[in-house]
Parts: C-alpha cells; structure tokens; sequence
C-alpha cells in the first residue's frame, strides 16, 4: 500500500515552494509579463516616453517579409541543429555500450565539448573556417573549393549548424547511453539467440526502448535550437549575410538592441513564447503517442 505524506496546516507547504515560486516570478512571469505590456507601445527614440499603439507592432510583425522570412530560417535551423546533434549522439552512444576496453577514456572525451559555452563554441569554429586564416578553409582551398560564409547564406547557415549541434552531442550521448546501460541485457541476449542481427535488434528491440529518451531530447533539443543557440550564430556570422541565418531570438535581438525599437522586439519575444510552447503542445500531443514507456 502506498504511503504518503501528509502536512497538517498549509504554511510548511507555502514554506517549502516559497522559493521556486519567487525565482520563477522575478525571472519569468514578471519579463513575461513586461514583454506582454511593452509590446502593446512604441516608445520614442530617447525612451522617455511610450505611447500606446495596441495591436499595432504585432500587425506590422505580420506585414515585415523579413519577420516572416526569420520563421522559415528558424525551422530549418532547428531541424538541422535537432537531427545533427542527436542522430551522431545515439551512433556515438552505441558504441561506446559496446565498448569494453578504454570505455571509460572514450567516454570522458565525448563528455568534454559539453563544457564549452555557445559563444567560446562559435568562435572555435569561426577560427576553423575563417576565410583567410582558419584552417579548415585552407584545407578546402587546397581541393578546389572557395569556403566563404561571409557572402554564402547556405555556408553560414551549415557553419553555424555545426557549431550549435557541437556541444550539443555531448548532452545528448550521456542520455542516450544512460539509456542503453538500462536496456535489459536478458532481452538482447535472447534475440541473438533466436538468429537476429545486430541491427535487427537494434531497431526492432532497442530503439523502442529508447523512445522515451529520444521523445524527451526532442523536446530539449528544439528549446535549445530556438534560445540557446544566440551565441553561436552572434559570434560567427551575426544573423549574416543577407539575414541567411537571423533566427527568430537574434531578431529579437538585432531589432531590440541595435535598432532600438523595443516595442516591436517586445512583441517579436511575445510570439517566441507563443511559437515555442506551441510546438511543445503538439510534440506532447502527436510525438508522444509514439513513445513506449
């Protein structure tokens, strides 16, 4: 029989989510809640005053073909940046289950690119392929290939989804192998028994397995993709050229920022907000249905 606990009176369990209540106040409901409120005005230049425009910032954010090209830069982003850092995680994971000599070392080192933050990552992969002393651009000088993703959108674009899904492995591979260590051996054993196929098992045992940590880094890899990735595409090619790689988080940015129109960078964050925690909806809704707990 199920035991639980049970508090007598209501202040001990005020007390206990007191503190996780204030911290997500003061750093989420209350931004929140000013990006709602600052997005209804257009202040002036100086940002001494406001004046209250309703709907207006959110029309013209609808009206802006360069607004609208950023939802089209943002989904191809994250789907890049999703399936590049969690399809050589999970390779990377089986086989570091399969090792059984210098596992440990193998590991350790996969783990390490986990550590370097987004922004130090963007410009380790900005010295590689600087177009005149990276030398990862000289190496494809010396096959016959210009690199150049100062003026290439789709070179800026591939560099700055390499440098995000990077570090982003590493996160993934030590949930995909704490995953594999839980598969029951039992299970496997027997398959191999019966004539299947490394493979065979794999697709047809383990991979079923997995799905609630694959559903899980879905959902993780896609907020990563939308936020966490600002430093890296900041660094290496700054929403360039061509905005060719201005997601929805650097617009926000760039418009916010450097244009100073904080009125339409509140609303730009507002629909964000709406985008990402609409996409986590339907990937409960519809993913998850696939999933096999």
């Amino acid at each position: 029989m199920e035991k639980r606990v049970i508090f007598r009176g209501w202040w001990l369990p005020a007390l206990l989510i007191a503190p996780q209540v204030f911290i997500s106040a003061v750093f989420f409901f209350y931004p929140a809640g000013q990006a709602v409120w600052q997005s209804l005005f257009i202040p002036d230049p100086f940002g001494l005053s406001s004046q209250y425009v309703g709907l207006a910032n959110f029309e013209f954010l609808i009206s802006d073909p360069f607004y609208r090209a950023s939802f089209g830069t943002t989904a191809i982003f994250s789907i890049l940046v999703t399936l590049c850092s969690m399809i050589p995680a999970l390779f990377l994971a089986v086989i570091a289950d399969r090792l059984i000599k210098g596992s440990g070392v193998y590991r350790t080192m996969l783990i390490w690119p986990y550590a370097v933050a987004p922004a130090i990552a963007g410009v380790l992969w900005l010295f590689m392929f600087n177009t005149r002393v990276g030398v990862v651009s000289w190496y494809l000088g010396q096959l016959g290939y210009d690199w150049n993703h100062v003026l290439n959108g789709n070179e800026a674009m591939g560099l700055v989804v390499v440098a995000s899904a990077w570090g982003r492995i590493s996160y993934n591979f030590l949930f995909f192998f704490a995953a594999l260590q839980a598969v029951p051996r039992s299970v496997i054993e027997a398959a191999a028994i019966d004539g299947a196929h490394f493979w065979r098992r794999f697709w047809t045992i383990v991979l079923p397995l997995l799905s609630p940590t694959t559903f899980f880094l879905l959902v993780v890899n896609v907020v990563y993709s939308f936020f966490e990735t600002f430093g890296v595409i900041h660094t290496i090619t700054s929403g360039g050229p061509q905005q060719s790689t201005t997601i929805l988080v650097y617009k926000v940015f760039s418009d916010g920022f450097v244009g100073q129109d904080l009125g339409s960078s509140s609303a730009q964050s507002v629909i964000l907000l709406f985008v990402v925690g609409l996409l986590t909806v339907i990937q409960f809704k519809f993913v998850e249905k696939r999933v096999h707990y």
